[in-house]
């Protein structure tokens, strides 16, 4: 009698753990219902990796799942804004796609370029721009520059430019702003040719 008794209790308590595992929900599905879970395991600490966030990446490293190479050159953990000008030279203007939300370049210029080059381009927009001596984007030096010269200035700097590839972190977004620039060049007059004087001329 008792052994019976203990065997249908045993079986109930069985039948217990079906409903307990069957009918409980589990921390995985409850986590999924607090709406602050559901915003961190989007987000950069939880995927580091996404967003296209430009990184220094080791010499020699093969970029994968459609990633940028590097072509700085010196310490990436110094303020060195130099870059490999035969690489920039030679870099094509790539057929980067483009997204509903990437910004026109007339917008990236206006946000990050302008303040120093000014709207025109000209390099002269008002008192401040002249204090930062900002050259003219319109000169027929920086006419002659290629797309790819005038993208890596962009994103890894220049001389007394700073570089913007952390602020302009989108591939399609810079390539546009390097053509508005070219836009801005081919609205305005050709910039003036300075004879240059003959040896023995006076």
């Amino acid at each position: 009698m008792t052994r019976n008794v203990l065997l249908a209790a045993a079986l109930l308590g069985l039948g217990g753990c079906n409903w307990y595992y069957n009918d409980v929900p589990s921390p995985d599905d409850l986590m999924h219902r607090i709406s602050w879970f559901d915003h961190m395991l989007v987000s950069k600490a939880v995927q580091p990796y996404q967003g296209g966030v430009p990184r220094v990446v080791p010499a020699g490293a093969v970029p994968v799942g459609g990633g940028e190479a590097d072509w700085r050159m010196g310490d990436p953990f110094k303020m060195e804004f130099n870059f490999d000008t035969t690489v920039a030279k030679k870099l094509a203007h790539g057929h980067v796609a483009t997204r509903p939300d990437s910004r026109s370049g007339e917008d990236v210029y206006n946000t990050y370029c302008a303040v120093c080059h000014g709207v025109a381009g000209t390099g002269s927009a008002d008192a401040a721009v002249k204090e930062m001596l900002a050259p003219s984007l319109l000169t027929a030096q920086a006419r002659g520059y290629s797309d790819g010269f005038l993208y890596s200035m962009l994103r890894y700097g220049r001389g007394r430019m700073p570089q913007y590839g952390d602020k302009i972190v989108r591939q399609d977004e810079r390539w546009a702003a390097v053509d508005y620039v070219r836009k801005l060049q081919a609205d305005a007059p050709a910039p003036a040719v300075t004879p240059v004087a003959k040896k023995g001329a006076r």
